[in-house]
């Protein structure tokens, strides 16, 4: 949980200072942001949704690529703004994030409403074909939710934590109740990131609980029974001491996911465990005492895990590095790198291969990884329609629709998910690039294999006519074209 006041200080400076020079493999957005950009969801029309994080905002806006499929070109248009909730004015900052299977946008809680620290148990879901927020009741008895973390599990269930107890609950979308769940946790969930393994169940690190022989400080959420249970000592610890934050927990494509950690006072730790072993085991420390005390990951296109690390608490300037499965790889870093923390960060996976960054500026910089992604993590088509007319829905199979990893990780401040899969279509002949809207995917799970999976999608009526090429897009990874003909 972070301090309000050293935050707005910091964010004062960060906007009052003036831009780096703009390294290689960061590029500013044609039209810069015109709110203070915080946290980024990616829909499934390809359109991306943006909160304004400034202090007492309900304000949206939405990212739409460009006829190409740029979103260096894209285009901002405001949306619906958050509604007013029982008399209270619903107006977050550090909440939990996802996008339903159904393709509404739900956020809970809040670690700050309306500016004050409050973590508030109010929250919202958003319908794109509406462009409206409905406000959604907490689970029975809950207080507090506030920077609460959120998964969502294989069958489409949403996981949600309460910031400030043990408790979670089960989101039941259509009706927008709460089940309780998660039976035997062994701390608060406060500061905590989940991470989804190929197997279905949540992989959590505690940060209220030291390693040490005989201790459990990590924890395995099973969706079947609703309990935890121990994983194991992560042999290091990754929680900070002044705070217990600690760094995103990063599901790689070989099934180890990569935790980073957090140190007050030297470098921070990293950890990784074995998704197919349930075995830990160390992996590199930070160098010249950076951590990560909270802050955003990503899973690359290219196999690789992008991390933004910044000294002690709270302090600048930020580093990048890679993590390539043995090494961390420092890598340059967006223009306002000198003024960041790593917690003002946010990634989110786009469908072009691209990382989309923000900072609370309105400076959103994308990030072009090098390399690319192997044949073998490739969504592939099995079944689609040949021809398919504009307004209309379809169903199409294949396998690995949902790609390797939720791709998006930062903790219980903010989650980027995109393991869900997009349709895209480009026009043979004028190149130009439409997003299908995806629906109800028959599963949520990543790392699926050879198992044949589904989505449903919805073809807008500004497609254009004509012979086209279709990709199914998993965490910015197409498959081979599939070739159409939109009627």
């Amino acid at each position: 949980m972070k301090m309000f006041g050293k935050l707005t200080v910091t964010l004062a400076a960060l906007l009052a200072s003036a831009s780096l020079a703009q390294a290689q493999s960061w590029q500013a957005l044609k039209h810069k942001s015109p709110i203070n950009a915080g946290a980024m969801a990616l829909l499934t029309d390809g359109t991306v949704m943006v909160h304004s994080e400034q202090d007492n905002s309900a304000v949206w806006y939405k990212l739409t690529p460009d006829n190409r499929g740029s979103y260096i070109n894209g285009n901002w248009k405001k949306a619906a703004s958050l509604p007013t909730i029982n008399g209270t004015p619903y107006l977050p900052l550090y909440f939990g994030i996802a996008v339903l299977p159904d393709g509404r946008l739900l956020i809970e809680g809040g670690e700050y409403n309306n500016g004050n620290a409050v973590w508030t148990n109010l929250g919202a879901i958003y319908d794109p074909a509406k462009n409206a927020w409905t406000a959604v009741k907490p689970p029975n008895a809950w207080a507090n939710i506030g920077d609460a973390q959120t998964a969502i599990l294989n069958d489409g269930t949403l996981l949600l934590a309460d910031c400030c107890d043990y408790a979670q609950a089960l989101l039941k979308a259509k009706k927008l109740t709460w089940l309780t769940t998660g039976k035997g946790k062994a701390d608060w969930n406060d500061e905590e990131g989940w991470t989804l393994l190929p197997n279905g169940s949540v992989l959590t690190v505690d940060s209220y609980v030291s390693p040490g022989k005989g201790k459990m400080n990590s924890e395995i959420y099973n969706p079947k029974t609703g309990k935890w249970s121990s994983a194991g000592s992560t042999l290091v610890q990754l929680w900070g001491e002044s705070t217990h934050g600690q760094g995103p927990d990063i599901m790689m494509t070989d099934g180890t996911v990569f935790c980073t950690g957090a140190n007050d006072s030297g470098a921070g730790h990293t950890a990784i465990y074995n998704s197919k072993t349930g075995k830990w085991s160390l992996g590199p420390d930070f160098p010249d005492n950076l951590d990560i005390s909270d802050g955003p990951g990503a899973l690359e296109v290219n196999g690789n895990a992008l991390v933004m690390a910044s000294p002690g608490v709270g302090d600048v300037p930020a580093t990048f590095f890679e993590w390539d499965g043995n090494n961390l790889n420092q890598v340059s870093g967006p223009p306002n790198a000198s003024n960041d923390s790593s917690y003002f960060g946010h990634f989110l996976t786009l469908p072009s291969g691209q990382i989309m960054f923000t900072d609370f500026t309105n400076d959103v910089e994308i990030f072009a990884p090098s390399g690319t992604y192997q044949s073998a993590w490739q969504p592939t088509i099995s079944s689609a329609p040949s021809k398919i007319t504009r307004g209309k829905s379809y169903v199409i199979q294949g396998t690995q629709f949902n790609g390797y990893s939720q791709a998006g990780f930062y903790g219980d401040d903010y989650q980027a998910a995109t393991n869900y899969p997009l349709v895209r279509i480009v026009n043979n002949k004028t190149k130009h690039v439409f997003y299908a809207t995806t629906t109800n995917p028959s599963t949520m799970g990543i790392q699926t294999g050879s198992a044949t999976v589904s989505t449903n999608f919805f073809l807008p009526k500004t497609a254009e006519k004509g012979a086209s090429s279709l990709y199914v897009v998993a965490n910015g990874i197409p498959s081979a074209a599939m070739k159409v003909t939109v009627q």
